[in-house]
């Protein structure tokens, strides 16, 4: 076991790390009070590479591994969950679910202005009867040929306002249940592509989440990713890499809110002496900083097998399912080392607390790991 990152890995976590402190902290409770899309900030990101880090630089990317990934989107997140979840939707279920499985004209047209910045994209698989249960596809596609039609709604979807590419997932034969389902890219402003109003986030406020309507859309055959029947394998491999993401987003919260609340203690007074000094307030550190380690263990363990091209659903699941509780526990315990002020939104835990929830039910809730954790301590 070697837990020593190389220079070039230390040198992505400082840069994410300075651009989170220089671009996202300013104003990032403005943009969660007004639920407003960081537009500014995600074309920064994209102008660096952060958007398209994994991606080979053939089509623009950054040609970076998983480790390196994850540590940038560690500490964006310890600032800003809002944008960096921007960034692990357009790098996990974008960018590497096209350069996987995509063919060549469509990472030509699509992959390397994903992967620039220049676009950004969004993954649409969850429906109003069609979370958890993602083989209950009511979205459907139908083969007319040299096309398809495309009817349905997809909701909860991150960047749903500002994307410019959509990967949709939908059923072309019902009677195929699963197999019968596909994915396609579809692009804004298509005729009966319709984006509904942004949703009334408890976190995460700032990031672009809709309900999205297609009605009779005409998508070209060229736009189906992979064989016909392959859609629901394509989601599934995609948001086993994501979940590695999210994985690290949580981490960062934690990480974010331990920060705060470790500095905080220690220029608070109570009783005569910091607070860091009573016994009650130190024991919540130390319990935060073992369990924000054992999640970060966990993250780059995931991390390390998707870069060795080992199966990483289990421990995918396994770091998603503990860092998210992590980042709940810790972003708890942060508001409340700063008593009364940890409720106020100028010092931010109470933010990081409201974007910690998220990260135990998108792409995949805590119940839906545990159903991949158990299948696959019993497969064999």
């Amino acid at each position: 076991m070697d837990f020593k990152l190389t220079e070039e890995h230390l040198m992505i976590r400082d840069a994410a790390r300075d651009f989170a402190k220089a671009e996202l902290l300013p104003g990032v409770i403005e943009r969660d009070n007004k639920q407003e899309f960081p537009a500014e900030q995600v074309k920064k990101m994209g102008e660096l590479g952060f958007l398209g880090m994994m991606v080979s630089p053939e089509y623009g990317g950054g040609g970076m591994d998983t480790i390196s990934y994850v540590l940038a989107m560690e500490e964006l997140s310890k600032i800003d969950a809002s944008c960096s979840v921007i960034v692990s939707v357009n790098n996990s279920l974008v960018c590497w679910g096209l350069e996987t499985f995509g063919n060549e004209e469509q990472k030509q047209k699509y992959l390397t202005k994903l992967a620039t910045g220049e676009s950004i994209g969004a993954f649409c698989l969850s429906e109003p009867e069609a979370g958890s249960d993602a083989t209950s596809q009511k979205t459907t596609a139908i083969d007319k040929g040299d096309h398809y039609i495309l009817n349905g709604t997809k909701n909860w979807i991150t960047n749903g306002g500002s994307a410019d590419y959509y990967l949709v997932i939908a059923q072309t034969d019902r009677e195929k249940g699963h197999k019968g389902i596909n994915a396609f890219i579809v692009e804004k402003g298509w005729e009966g592509f319709e984006v509904g109003p942004k949703e009334d986030k408890l976190g995460i406020r700032g990031s672009d989440t809709h309900t999205l309507n297609f009605n009779d859309v005409k998508v070209p055959k060229e736009n189906r990713i992979g064989e016909d029947g392959f859609g629901f394998k394509f989601a599934m491999k995609t948001l086993s890499g994501g979940r590695i993401g999210i994985a690290a987003q949580a981490l960062g919260i934690a990480s974010g809110a331990y920060e705060l609340a470790r500095e905080y203690s220690k220029i608070r007074k109570a009783f005569g002496t910091e607070i860091c000094n009573h016994q009650a307030i130190a024991f919540k550190l130390a319990d935060m900083y073992t369990e924000i380690e054992a999640a970060r263990h966990l993250v780059m363990k995931a991390a390390w097998d998707k870069d060795q091209g080992n199966n990483y659903d289990m421990s995918g699941a396994m770091a998603k399912l503990y860092a998210s509780k992590t980042a709940m526990d810790a972003t708890v315990e942060a508001v409340q080392i700063h008593g009364g002020n940890g409720f106020v939104k100028e010092y931010h835990v109470e933010r990081l607390m409201r974007d910690a929830k998220i990260t135990q039910i998108y792409e995949g809730t805590s119940e839906i790991q545990k159903i991949v954790i158990s299948r696959g301590l019993l497969r064999d």
